[in-house]
């Protein structure tokens, strides 16, 4: 009983838990890493090893099709098919000294007589068992490394034809240290290495010249993993014994294979660092542990214990002054002084409580008083906004006749001569009246747009009188507004207000974009309303000589707050769409293949109507 009793303590309890809880995310985290980064360097390292191969690979083919190319132009030239040694012999040497890659090269005869041989006499080119002139096809020999030679060598001999006729052959013994030296060079550590095998294992080509032609690997998982088809390893024992990555890469037209192989040890010799990395941290963690489970408990268990019995203490009416009163300056000492002052507080916190209560009781009052004072305000609020709307609706309907206004003074201007005195009141005059029309925009902007008031509106007479108003500002620009739109138009149900408005922000867009004696043309005739429609529209085309609506610009002007002036608001426009879209109607901007731009608004006729109009084009 007592071993359970300690058993179940919290201090045993805290340090089985911290070690767990430290232990099983070190050791589970340790080995995932340790399996993740075996696996992505193997990855890594046989990715590495099947890259070099192929560039290997690649580098020993060009070579061997540079050298077959080589021998081919020899073989195709006049001097060689005249098969006589004094015209040969300065060629061939000649290709010899340039190249420096041949040994020896000699024309033999269809006979298998040797015509000329720039090294071997004729009896040693017999007795190496070189391709015959009987041969009229292109052959290559196995390496051979003889101990008189200098380098590994391999025979190529190409056919002469003359004629469609094979008069014999060109034999080039060709030495291979240049072409061995780069491919024998790789960047793979200290035990990287690359060496040249044949179909039967036997070395061709390795760092060290005394086991080449002298030892194979046919005894070797190096073998296996070349030639077996089940065998199939990223790690295996080369012909060392000796734990390697490795990979293999056959070079096409020969029977000769390029093995790039690094010893696993050194590949993973950053896993051991990792490994002893991670047992230094598991044992750090444990240590830590057990000194976090100590200090915890020496800390926080004692007291919380102490804390414990004088709760119980406190429980069954005991004095006081049983109770522990640390000289902790942390948590613990502050809730230990804490409980322990509670006993004596408890009469003054019931005392403090029924002051806070009577507090909040005024505090409640209080509010209550505000909530009042604020629905007043609310009220107030409400009365405001009233006001609003009317002085909104006010400048609504002034704002009209003051751009007429304004549009008559500044012709009146140009066309009338005003005396010196009066100059300056009516510069005054015309200040006043702009900074009106601005205050009166800003109001707008805020306020709701009103209701319609629909009425019936024949077109033409309202671009007439829109056209009146506008006149005196094309005059001062010296430009030209032609009237086109017929007087036999059925009538259309519109706001003639809010529609004037929106026309005359269309027809100054048009002002201001366009130069001095520039053109507007208003056209108008009946159309389909949209593509899917057959619903009657009339037409509405406005349309200037101006330079146009930018091409990035143009799916963008009808965007609230988009506009390319300096001084607008961007918000022109897009109030002209909100107008016709609330007539029912559709608006579009393109530019014409003449020059300028074209506003086409569509507005459908009154319910009866449906005359046959031509439509209008906007080019």
């Amino acid at each position: 009983m007592w071993f359970l009793n300690n058993i179940l303590t919290l201090r045993t309890k805290l340090a089985f838990l911290f070690l767990v809880l430290v232990l099983v995310p070190l050791v589970v985290i340790g080995m995932f890493s340790i399996n993740i980064t075996e696996t992505l360097i193997e990855n890594l390292v046989v990715r590495q090893l099947e890259n070099v191969a192929v560039d290997k690979v690649a580098i020993l083919e060009r070579w061997l099709a540079e050298r077959k190319q080589d021998m081919q132009v020899i073989a195709g030239t006049s001097l060689v098919k005249s098969m006589e040694p004094g015209v040969i012999a300065p060629y061939l040497k000649l290709i010899e000294t340039r190249y420096g890659v041949y040994n020896n090269i000699a024309v033999v005869a269809a006979t298998g007589d040797v015509i000329f041989s720039t090294h071997f006499p004729a009896s040693a080119i017999a007795t190496n068992g070189l391709p015959t002139g009987k041969d009229c096809t292109l052959t290559m020999s196995s390496i051979t490394h003889l101990p008189e030679q200098r380098e590994s060598t391999f025979d190529l001999s190409v056919p002469i034809v003359d004629n469609g006729r094979c008069i014999g052959s060109v034999v080039g013994t060709v030495g291979t240290n240049k072409i061995i030296t780069i491919i024998l060079q790789v960047a793979l550590g200290e035990t990287g290495e690359c060496y040249l095998v044949n179909s039967e294992g036997t070395f061709l080509a390795h760092k060290e010249p005394s086991r080449i032609l002298t030892e194979n690997i046919s005894q070797s998982e190096s073998f296996k993993n070349i030639f077996g088809r089940s065998f199939r390893k990223k790690t295996y024992l080369d012909y060392r014994n000796i734990e390697v990555l490795g990979a293999s890469r056959k070079v096409e037209g020969t029977d000769w294979y390029i093995v790039v192989e690094q010893d696993r040890e050194e590949a993973f010799q950053s896993i051991g660092t990792l490994k002893a990395s991670i047992g230094i941290t598991i044992l750090l963690a444990i240590s830590s542990a057990l000194f976090l489970t100590w200090a915890i408990s020496h800390h926080i268990v004692r007291p919380v214990r102490n804390l414990s019995r004088s709760a119980g203490q406190l429980a069954r009416g005991e004095p006081d002054t049983a109770i522990d009163r640390p000289a902790r300056r942390d948590e613990i000492g502050s809730l230990c002084r804490a409980f322990a002052d509670m006993a004596e507080k408890i009469q003054e916190r019931q005392e403090l409580l029924e002051q806070q209560f009577n507090l909040k009781a005024a505090e409640l009052e209080e509010t209550d008083y505000t909530l009042k004072q604020f629905r007043l305000i609310a009220e107030r609020s409400e009365k405001f906004a009233a006001l609003g709307r009317l002085g909104a609706a006010v400048a609504h309907e002034i704002r009209t006749p003051l751009t007429s206004l304004k549009l008559f003074l500044e012709s009146i201007q140009e066309d009338i001569e005003i005396s010196p005195e009066y100059v300056e009141d009516f510069t005054v005059g015309m200040q006043q009246i702009t900074r009106m029309e601005a205050a009166i925009n800003r109001l707008l902007d805020y306020t709701k747009p009103k209701e319609l008031t629909f009425s019936d509106i024949r077109l033409d007479t309202l671009i007439a009188d829109i056209l009146s108003m506008i006149r005196p500002l094309a005059n001062k620009q010296e430009c030209i507004v032609e009237n086109r739109v017929p007087d036999d138009l059925p009538e259309i149900l519109a706001d003639k207000k809010l529609l004037e408005e929106a026309l005359i922000n269309i027809f100054i867009n048009c002002l201001e974009a366009l130069p001095k004696k520039g053109r507007i043309t208003v056209t108008a005739g009946m159309a389909v309303c949209g593509t899917d429609s057959d619903t009657d529209c009339i037409r509405l085309d406005i349309k200037d000589s101006g330079p146009g609506i930018s091409k990035d610009n143009i799916d963008f002007i009808f965007d609230p707050f988009f506009t390319t002036k300096s001084a607008g608001t961007g918000l022109g426009l897009p109030m002209v769409l909100n107008t016709i879209k609330r007539h029912n109607g559709e608006i579009h901007a393109k530019n014409r293949e003449s020059g300028g731009a074209v506003f086409s608004l569509f507005f459908p006729v009154k319910t009866g109507h449906n005359t046959a109009y031509g439509n209008d084009t906007a080019n």
